[in-house]
């Protein structure tokens, strides 16, 4: 494993699957686009070169943004938290897509009041956020 002989690594707290939360956020913006997660690997390859790679928990494999959908993520800054169990990187979001949905930004449902907003149990989730491309044009 790279954590074990690559110091800056090493220093990370990964969890029990050695993995790492990671939040993608526009660089210029500071809009939150995503979360996402990074073994050692993905993280070394980011680094090495500058565009954002994860760990797809789905795939169960590295998984290069933009490697189907051509919205890659180019890296400008990685910062980790006081407690060195997440990752925040800024990026660059080619196509102005991160959301495999077609929109901007993963986080697109809001908590709303829908009568009183005394009622915590009348709330509902509201998209917030348009379709920016629909995916079905985006992945082949």
């Amino acid at each position: 494993m790279l954590s074990d002989s690559i110091s800056w690594i090493k220093n990370l707290k990964f969890d029990e699957n050695g993995l790492l939360p990671v939040i993608a956020q526009d660089y210029k913006t500071n809009s939150i686009l995503m979360l996402a997660w990074m073994n050692d690997n993905a993280l070394y390859e980011t680094v090495r070169t500058k565009k954002a790679v994860y760990w797809s928990r789905s795939r169960n494999r590295l998984w290069r943004k933009g490697e189907e959908s051509g919205h890659v993520q180019i890296v400008h800054d990685i910062s980790t938290d006081c407690d060195k169990d997440a990752i925040l990187i800024k990026v660059e979001q080619t196509g102005g897509i991160s959301c495999h949905t077609g929109r901007r930004s993963c986080f697109f449902f809001s908590l709303e009041y829908s009568k009183s907003e005394d009622d915590i149990n009348e709330l509902t989730w509201e998209e917030t956020c348009p379709i920016l491309k629909d995916p079905k044009y985006i992945y082949k």
